[in-house]
């Protein structure tokens, strides 16, 4: 059994879902959204960040982590700023010995619901019906969630593979 710890980073708001693989199965251990202080500074939003992926790699302890690519938007402030906090969650893991691997959103919607095109609505139905018991309060949990249903299911593919070779 493996647990998977998927990210969706974002500076105001970074959703963080926690599951289990054993084999094809999947279980929902948790899920939540890391919330920064938008009057702080970005420095200090980034520590508050890091601090709180800290906390919860020291308590949840996921095997693995996965992290959403980010997007360019028009916005080049937002795109820095959200690259500010990617950042962060791709360091917070490696800095605990922890390996992470990146998932654009085609791909994370394309694992999860069977096409890159899917609307939010749809990632999020789909992830409640293959993790049974998921709250999904907001919907950057989901997102994190659905990033670590597809790093499950690339990894399955990547060790089906290694076992052929």
């Amino acid at each position: 059994m493996v647990r998977l710890l998927g990210l969706d980073p974002g500076l105001r708001f970074t959703g963080w879902g926690v599951i289990e693989v054993s084999g094809s199965r999947l279980r929902h251990i948790a899920d939540g959204v890391i919330a920064t202080d938008a009057e702080a500074s970005v420095p200090a939003r980034l520590c508050m960040l890091h601090a709180a992926l800290a906390a919860l790699l020291a308590e949840q302890r996921p095997d693995e982590a996965a992290v959403e690519e980010t997007y360019v938007n028009r916005n080049g402030a937002a795109t820095l700023k959200l690259g500010y906090a990617r950042g962060v969650a791709l360091l917070a893991p490696a800095l605990a010995g922890i390996p992470v691997l990146e998932y654009g959103a085609k791909s994370v919607k394309l694992a999860v619901v069977g096409t890159g095109g899917a609307a939010k609505e749809q990632v999020q139905m789909m992830v409640r019906r293959l993790l049974p018991g998921a709250v999904l309060r907001r919907a950057d949990a989901a997102d994190a969630l659905a990033v670590a249903i597809c790093h499950a299911h690339h990894r399955a593919s990547r060790l089906a593979w290694a076992a052929s070779a």
